[in-house]
């Protein structure tokens, strides 16, 4: 983490604080409510920034503490904010008919995972997401087809939502399965091996990858991405938290018990 931004503003606080003190056994005035109201001539501005700098370099545990403060105070803003964006996109994210709906679907944890079939930390959570499912039992999985990685990306989502189309959530499930496993790069030659590998017929799912209907879908999940302000993936959103980025399977079920309490 870059923590320059945050150690300026920190070394801002304590200037701020620390001024105060020094302040106070030098120039003092009196403000209209009666209150004591502090001063910093020019000439005390030297002495001034020497005593911050050496508070500093006695006390350095102090601005980490700070910069420490300030980040859990970001955090739980960001955190804030993330709520009401789930609130105002509740519709979008829980109900949407063309969504894969995996896992128990009458669960009473919901996760949503916005994922691209060839972002490698998606592939690193696809068994642990599995795994998750399979100890609770009790959770409900919507899959968000997120394609941001390039062509293949795209050419990926295409296929696996054409199958959905027209072979049902079954066949969805096991193409989608497959792909997350795949380290072939992602062509038509290897999308049919997919197909046929499934049962499937390739040619009719090839035809039906550029109907308007998948665009339609891929395009509503971007503007909705946008909307929650998600720009890599994996993504998830647990119940009422947006986690963005990889999330290991102890963490995921820590989630899902605080959510749970």
């Amino acid at each position: 983490m870059n923590r320059a931004p945050l150690a300026v503003a920190a070394l801002s606080v304590l200037a701020l604080a620390v001024g105060v003190v020094v302040t106070q056994t030098r120039d003092r005035g009196t403000d209209a409510d009666g209150t004591t109201a502090f001063a910093l001539s020019e000439a005390d501005r030297p002495a001034f920034g020497a005593e911050i700098r050496a508070y500093l370099l006695e006390n350095p545990q102090v601005l980490m503490e700070a910069i420490a403060v300030m980040e859990q105070r970001d955090a739980a803003a960001q955190a804030m904010g993330d709520q009401q964006l789930l609130i105002d996109n509740a519709d979008a994210l829980y109900n949407d008919p063309t969504a894969w709906v995996g896992g128990n679907p009458e669960g009473d944890i919901t996760i949503v995972e916005f994922m691209d079939y060839r972002c490698g930390y998606c592939k690193r959570a696809f068994p642990e997401v599995a795994e998750l499912l399979a100890r609770d039992g009790n959770i409900r999985l919507i899959v968000k087809e997120f394609p941001i990685l390039g062509d293949a990306s795209v050419l990926a989502s295409r296929f696996a939502l054409a199958t959905r189309q027209l072979a049902g959530d079954a066949a969805y499930e096991t193409v989608h399965d497959a792909l997350m496993v795949m380290r072939d790069d992602v062509t038509e030659g290897s999308l049919r091996a997919v197909a046929t590998e499934a049962g499937l017929d390739s040619d009719a799912i090839l035809a039906a990858m550029n109907a308007p209907e998948v665009s339609a879908i891929i395009t509503a999940n971007r503007a909705l991405g946008q909307r929650l302000n998600i720009n890599g993936t994996p993504s998830f959103v647990f119940g009422d938290q947006m986690v963005r980025g990889y999330v290991p399977l102890d963490a995921m079920e820590q989630i899902v018990a605080g959510l749970r309490d």
